[in-house]
């Protein structure tokens, strides 16, 4: 194994697994004998937390579409600094739920934000910290949604229209067919059993891959 860690993220819409298949990449990782840290985005941090219930919350004023992506670069810039970029340095092995991808997919593709102004801000949050491997998990935007209304009382995006969501989960698929090498796609629709086969699947060639 290499002295650096491996990042991976893994991103998808609402609904469609995140949190429960980051628990399962990290044991299998583990099982591997690597060390894990584990982290989400908006937060990972104590400060990052609060700026994510900034971002959640139904304030009493609206939140608009530059602070909603700033406030995200914030709370990401504090992760990386105090989580992701030590825990890389030090051999740990990153899993996140969500990073840049998901702000070029919200803000992005759901704001409108243009991409390039996303990537400017994002060289300079973590410009030579960027995932190894990202799994996203795909699934309609009806399923995904149907899953996330079994949760409880939605937050302040996940209010938003359908609309809003097909843009996300389209643009997150322009980016998994731009960038084949690093994007693992797998159909989060199917039940847990055949999802977390596909991940063990991927998770596996990537350790062969450090291996050999």
């Amino acid at each position: 194994m290499s002295a650096r860690g491996r990042f991976i993220t893994v991103e998808g819409i609402e609904g469609v697994g995140k949190s429960t298949n980051i628990g399962f990449i990290a044991d299998r990782l583990r099982q591997a004998g690597l060390e894990v840290v584990t982290t989400r985005e908006p937060g990972g941090t104590p400060t990052a937390e609060r700026i994510r219930g900034i971002l959640k919350e139904h304030g009493e004023e609206p939140l608009p579409e530059t602070a909603e992506l700033l406030l995200m670069f914030a709370a990401r810039a504090i992760n990386v600094s105090h989580t992701i970029r030590p825990a890389l340095a030090s051999g740990a092995w990153v899993v996140a739920d969500r990073f840049t991808d998901a702000t070029r997919a919200y803000q992005g593709g759901g704001r409108g934000i243009p991409r390039r102004r996303i990537d400017e801000i994002a060289g300079l949050v973590h410009g030579d910290v960027n995932p190894d491997v990202t799994i996203l998990l795909d699934a309609p935007v009806a399923t995904g949604m149907q899953r996330a209304g079994s949760r409880g009382a939605p937050d302040r995006i996940e209010v938003e229209q359908t609309g809003f969501f097909e843009r996300v989960r389209n643009t997150y698929l322009e980016l998994a067919a731009a960038d084949p090498r690093r994007f693992v796609l797998i159909d989060a629709s199917r039940d847990l059993a055949a999802v977390q086969a596909d991940i063990g699947d991927a998770i596996g060639a990537l350790l062969d891959s450090e291996v050999h």
